[in-house]
């Protein structure tokens, strides 16, 4: 099975430990992004997975493309050249201070990248799934432009299209990922959505549902994906359940619909106590690739993803280091931690 993913590969700057910007001297250097991070959770599960992106030809950008290949990635597709890798400064938040993330990705290469950068045709041959998130297009209209062209590639060569539609305010403006993603969703067979992204980019929200509050209405998401399924005639759409307590620990869980036999399947809940929260909802868009790809039910599709999610905010990091073996340990009930001999 081999799967492409998408989107940007950016530098992650971040204070050690729990510092705040303001104090701290040094701050720690790795890449992350949402598509190469489902890409590598993709490639530890042993699929032939990679990812698609532009980035410099000087240093920094060929310590972007190492940063996959360690893993295991596909870098054999990426596009060189531009100036810029974009960054963003993480400082991770506790108890009740919440995380800040900063973008500075103006004018990167992806940012930059034209439709002629990106042989389509070429990229998709014997390829079986392609993934992308909202965050892409949200990088500028040409990246739109680029995205839109991927998909109509992936239809014609008969590949399944998920999207994450991970909605970025300070990307872009509700108006304009609902004009993008109306188009893109088209497209589109497994939305992996969250409490607040069907909200923000299409206006379907859950009733009685207070996600600042942590409380959350099962039968409320089962309406957002029915809303969703029947507006894009989706096959399947999943939705993420985080039941934010504080910045240290969530709730969280997870839906999938599948609509052609009508199904809606809830996982397990898992209290996290969290270590890096960032690529989590990665983690679970790359586990609910590699399940649904390998032929799992929907619900132990769904229990794959959520417990490949909740390893991950174990994890420092962007990348999500697990194996298929230790994700189906957890998916199967084993969630005890105790030490491996």
């Amino acid at each position: 099975m081999k799967v492409v993913t998408f989107g940007e590969l950016m530098v992650r700057l971040q204070p050690f430990n729990y510092e705040r910007f303001v104090q701290a001297n040094n701050l720690e250097f790795t890449f992350g992004g949402g598509e190469a991070n489902v890409a590598v959770s993709l490639a530890n599960y042993g699929l032939d997975a990679a990812f698609v992106t532009k980035l410099p030809a000087h240093a920094i950008g060929q310590a972007a493309v190492n940063s996959l290949r360690r893993y295991g990635v596909d870098t054999s597709m990426i596009t060189r050249g531009g100036d810029r890798v974009g960054i963003y400064y993480n400082e991770k938040g506790a108890s009740q201070r919440g995380s800040v993330c900063i973008y500075d990705r103006a004018n990167s290469a992806i940012q930059l990248a034209q439709p002629s950068d990106f042989d389509w045709d070429k990229i998709f041959e014997g390829v079986d799934w392609f993934h992308f998130t909202g965050i892409t297009p949200a990088l500028g209209q040409n990246v739109v432009e680029i995205c839109l062209e991927a998909c109509k590639a992936a239809k014609a060569h008969g590949v399944k299209i998920s999207c994450d539609l991970n909605y970025r305010g300070k990307l872009w403006t509700r108006e304009q990922a609902r004009a993008a993603m109306t188009e893109l969703c088209q497209y589109v067979d497994v939305c992996i959505s969250n409490e607040e992204d069907a909200k923000d980019v299409f206006g379907i929200e859950a009733e009685a549902t207070d996600i600042y509050g942590g409380k959350l209405n099962a039968e409320g998401y089962k309406s957002v994906a029915k809303q969703l399924a029947d507006k894009f005639h989706f096959e399947k759409v999943a939705i993420t359940l985080r039941e934010s307590h504080n910045a240290s620990e969530n709730g969280w869980s997870a839906m999938l619909y599948d609509v052609a036999s009508d199904e809606y399947c809830f996982s397990k809940k898992y209290e996290l106590k969290i270590i890096d929260r960032v690529g989590g909802g990665d983690s679970f868009g790359g586990g609910l690739i590699y399940a649904l790809l390998t032929g799992k039910s929907t619900q132990d599709a769904v229990e794959f993803a959520v417990a490949a999610s909740a390893l991950k905010h174990s994890i420092e990091g962007d990348y999500n280091m697990m194996t298929v073996a230790e994700v189906e340990k957890l998916a199967g009930g084993d969630g005890s931690g105790r030490i491996q001999r």
